[in-house]
């Protein structure tokens, strides 16, 4: 079955070589009952751990069934650990936060057998070892012989074809090492090959074969039972076996779930602290991107408010003595420029001539300083003034330059209160009576300036009862469509440079202002600073990912013996990867889901509280958890590779 030749092993303490294994030589056939004797230091723990896997020869060849299993990789090794070798420790190796069942069924989580079907099994080897009862007992609820007991079981597990017990009464008392030894005698009985560890003479008088070593070399080998020549069957088909162990099932991947969701729970307080780094990021991130979002559609609302596909079109100003004059002292406008402006096609929609200017508002005792503006037929429909309440100018009013006034809903509020209709009331403007038919709807803040603190009145009578102006300001001309935009302007331009003989060099007469141009500015300006709150939250994710990569080294450091022992039980390398990677994705999307809902709360407590508009969009949402599963997989791959690439035996030994 084995055959060892010339096997040697030195370890490397600090600047001390240690020859643990020096020029060992064996054969083990099928059905041996096995006792390797010697002192402490002799070597007969490392040669065990050459045996099962654990660890490999610096020299010499070691052949199973008649192959070299120097070529074998890592994940071969792991499973001829899984399925040919139980292993049996001093120790016991017995993971606290797992009942006995679930210690017993643990080789069965790397060999790809469904979990009602491992814990079937798990309870059929603890009654084989007389532990029906204590099934669902914790380690530290089970006597020194009882965990040894529930050790042996989880060595049956896969029926291996040979059990490396390592001093497995050297805790114990003689009635329990009675009991263990007895069990290994049965085993042995049926047919599984036994080799045991011991320095106790009581042990290895149950041997057939005894080997003694000291000082890293084979002293003595003495048969006293052969073995029986039945046991010695055909050899294995490893090709098979390890073609078989290196299938990923769907058992596999739920398994390592459970096994991270367990680790999790058994550490409370420490999970949640590590969560906590996350979940304040992902908070932050949800909130800040709500803030950012809400404050891009409350410009979007506002700057809706402005009018679709609008020019603005003003009189420039002149130079003199280095000084820019008021604004339109060069370029004045007329109603017949509105006019041909309203018939240049097929650019042109609407247009509508205004003026404005400053006016003292006064109703009863209540009065305030506003703007006033003039405005013509289409102005409302244009600047989206058409009132809630009341009633927009008729054509007759403009044309009879009537005294009513449209206002807005800070003059409404200051000069006549909120309990009171305006419509049909009389105000004074500059101490002319007009009388108020609307009030437009709320147009929020442009910058400093309230745009609901304004009266507009007919354009008529602004200009020739209120403001004494004999032009117009400016005129408003809305676009057809938006892709008409850029040629409307040039052609606008040129309309109002043949209609006031404007030459190259009066270029800056007069300017066209483009609203979807200051839109496209203030939306840009919006999104990057939303953006920049985003980065700022996100740092917090990345800290809070630093905290998870601590806390993973750390669990990395405390399971050591952990780690060992799974890979003794055949775990490989991506198995202990994908335990550790899963702990800290679970980790991760548990904190992002909360902080989710966290920021979320945060988000509508500051629409409440503090009126700020915010708005929560599936896209930071999904976001927010794509990126929190990124920190767990990012911050989380150094401490499962860390974890992927100890070796088992000095796991085991770790201290």
């Amino acid at each position: 079955m084995i055959q060892l030749s010339n096997i040697s092993k030195t370890y490397v303490m600090g600047e001390t070589a240690v020859h643990a294994l020096r020029d060992v030589s064996l054969t083990i056939q099928r059905g041996e009952l096995i006792a390797i004797m010697g002192s402490s230091g002799s070597g007969k723990s490392t040669l065990l751990h050459v045996l099962g896997f654990l660890d490999t020869p610096d020299t010499g060849f070691y052949r199973l069934f008649g192959k070299d299993t120097a070529g074998f990789s890592d994940d071969q090794l792991a499973a001829l650990r899984n399925k040919m070798i139980g292993f049996v420790f001093q120790q016991f190796h017995l993971l606290r936060r797992m009942p006995a069942r679930d210690n017993v069924a643990l080789p069965c989580l790397y060999s790809s057998v469904d979990d009602h079907s491992a814990r079937t099994q798990a309870l059929e080897k603890l009654a084989a070892v007389g532990l029906s009862d204590r099934s669902g007992h914790w380690s530290n609820e089970l006597s020194g012989g009882q965990q040894q007991r529930v050790a042996i079981a989880r060595a049956l597990m896969n029926d291996p074809m040979m059990i490396l017990a390592d001093e497995p009464t050297g805790n114990l008392d003689t009635a329990s090492e009675k009991e263990i030894m007895g069990i290994l005698l049965e085993l042995n009985r049926q047919g599984k090959t036994v080799i045991i560890v011991t320095h106790e003479q009581e042990v290895a008088q149950y041997a057939h074969r005894v080997i003694t070593m000291r000082d890293g070399q084979v002293v003595a080998d003495e048969t006293r039972t052969p073995a029986d020549p039945a046991s010695d069957t055909p050899s294995v088909d490893l090709h098979a076996l390890f073609a078989r162990h290196s299938i990923w099932k769907r058992e596999e991947l739920l398994g390592h779930m459970r096994q991270a969701v367990n680790a999790i729970l058994s550490n409370k307080i420490r999970s949640f602290l590590s969560m906590l780094g996350i979940l304040v990021g992902v908070a932050a991130v949800i909130a800040m991107l709500a803030l950012g979002e809400g404050a891009q559609r409350s410009m979007e609302t506002q700057l809706k408010s402005l009018g679709s596909n609008l020019l603005s079109v003003r009189g420039g100003s002149r130079r003199m003595g280095g000084a820019r004059g008021e604004s339109g002292s060069v370029t004045r406008f007329s109603f017949d420029d509105v006019k041909a402006v309203a018939e240049l096609q097929p650019y042109v929609a609407h247009a509508a001539g205004f003026v404005s200017g400053s006016v003292q508002a006064v109703y009863g005792n209540e009065n305030m300083s506003t703007t006033l503006e003039g405005a013509d037929d289409d102005y409302g429909q244009m600047r989206s003034y058409i009132p809630t309440i009341g009633r927009w100018f008729t054509h007759q009013e403009i044309q009879g330059r009537a005294k009513v006034a449209v206002i807005g809903p800070t003059v409404a509020e200051q000069l006549f209160g909120t309990d009171q209709n305006p419509v049909g009331k009389t105000m004074k403007l500059n101490k002319i009576n007009f009388r108020v038919i609307g009030v437009f709807p709320a147009k929020g803040s442009a910058g400093p300036r309230d745009q609901d603190n304004a009266v507009l009145v007919p354009v008529t009578t602004a200009m020739y009862r209120v403001l004494g102006k004999s032009y117009l300001d400016g005129i408003y001309v809305e676009i057809a469509r938006a892709d008409l935009i850029e040629p409307g302007k040039t052609a606008l331009s040129q309309l109002i440079k043949k209609r006031h003989r404007i030459y190259r060099q009066d270029d800056d007469s007069f300017n066209i202002w483009d609203m979807s141009e200051i839109q496209s500015m203030l939306s840009t300006t919006t999104r990057t600073m939303g953006m920049l709150l985003g980065c700022i939250a996100a740092i917090s994710l990345f800290v809070g990912g630093i905290g998870i990569m601590n806390i993973m080294l750390v669990s990395v450091t405390e399971r050591t013996r952990e780690i060992g022992l799974r890979k003794a039980l055949g775990a490989r390398k991506m198995d202990i990867l994908m335990q550790f990677l899963i702990e800290s994705m679970v980790m991760t999307l548990s904190g992002g889901v909360l902080g989710i809902c966290l920021g979320g709360g945060a988000a509508l407590l500051l629409s409440l509280l503090a009126g700020w508009a915010t708005h929560v969009s599936l896209m930071s949402v999904a976001l927010a958890t794509v990126f929190s599963v990124a920190v767990g997989v990012g911050f989380g791959l150094w401490p499962a590779r860390t974890a992927a690439e100890l070796r088992p035996v000095e796991a085991l030994r770790y201290e």
